[in-house]
């Protein structure tokens, strides 16, 4: 426990490691993935590769953890000593999540409570829950850590290069006839979230190949808006599946040639996004997230 007995708290659509959210004690309030047979929690009993080998036939639904469940949480937070809970959540523009635990932190009284909405997606949230963790191991208090977290809302860029945007259509994510435009004209979209938290088409390209140069072309130029050390997470959807392999060729090269272009960049996680992401993106998926470290 840190000096501050401050806990973090994300949603599982944060998308960290299992690793890291050991490592920092992360607290995980669960999304659901309902198919006809069986509930699952996100990231705890289903892995996205189950929900890649079911598609295009069975796309499951989503539900929010429920707020009973994030009181739970937050119970077993107070018995382990913890005086001050600090939630960091997927953009409220593309899910409840963010709404569900300010609700529950209003319905506690017993800790002190932070609800920071990322205003971004998978990792491009999750990676606030790894800066504040480590700040709070230095020695930062609640409340400044508080503060730190809004001063960098701005400090994170998360860019997926998607196959196909169908599976945002059909989660309703994006209108349909923007997907059906883009299957006419076969092209394959670069994606990231605006200053309010919503999706918006950043490129539209024609090929892997281009599309990766493109994926680059981005990132290098958000790299340039950001001072001292840079963290970069290299997220893929469904790699583990592609009988072709070319996916896993295709992150391979996207992780060297962001090394060779932004020699200032750590990378702090390499994984398939979650089980949930997965369900609203599809198979063949690369992203690329930046966050300004310092």
């Amino acid at each position: 426990m840190n000096s501050s007995k401050t806990a973090l708290l994300i949603d599982s659509g944060c998308d960290l490691s299992n690793e890291l959210i050991s490592r920092y004690d992360i607290k995980v309030a669960r999304l659901t993935i309902i198919y006809p047979e069986k509930v699952y929690a996100d990231g705890q009993d289903i892995e996205p590769e189950t929900v890649y080998e079911r598609f295009p036939g069975t796309i499951p639904k989503t539900s929010l953890p429920g707020i009973q469940d994030v009181l739970d949480i937050l119970h077993s937070i107070r018995e382990e000593g913890y005086e001050n809970v600090i939630g960091i959540t997927i953009s409220s523009g593309l899910s409840g999540t963010f709404n569900a635990i300010r609700l529950a932190f209003e319905e506690q009284t017993q800790l002190k409570t932070f609800a920071f909405d990322t205003k971004n997606i998978s990792i491009g949230s999750g990676i606030y829950a790894v800066w504040a963790a480590q700040k709070l191991e230095e020695g930062w208090s609640f409340e400044d850590t508080v503060r730190g977290l809004e001063n960098k809302i701005h400090d994170s860029k998360l860019f997926y290069y998607m196959d196909t945007l169908d599976y945002l259509a059909k989660g309703g994510r994006i209108t349909p006839s923007i997907a059906i435009v883009g299957k006419i004209l076969h092209l394959k979209p670069i994606i990231s979230c605006n200053d309010d938290g919503i999706y918006y088409t950043v490129a539209k390209i024609r090929g892997a190949a281009k599309g990766l140069s493109k994926l680059l072309e981005l990132e290098v130029q958000a790299a340039s808006e950001m001072k001292g050390t840079i963290w970069a997470s290299v997220m893929s959807g469904g790699t583990s599946t592609d009988p072709t392999g070319r996916l896993k060729e295709q992150v391979l090269s996207a992780r060297k040639m962001l090394l060779e272009k932004l020699p200032n960049v750590k990378i702090v996680l390499e994984k398939q996004i979650t089980a949930s992401m997965a369900i609203h993106t599809g198979p063949g998926l690369i992203g690329i997230s930046l966050f300004a470290a310092d």
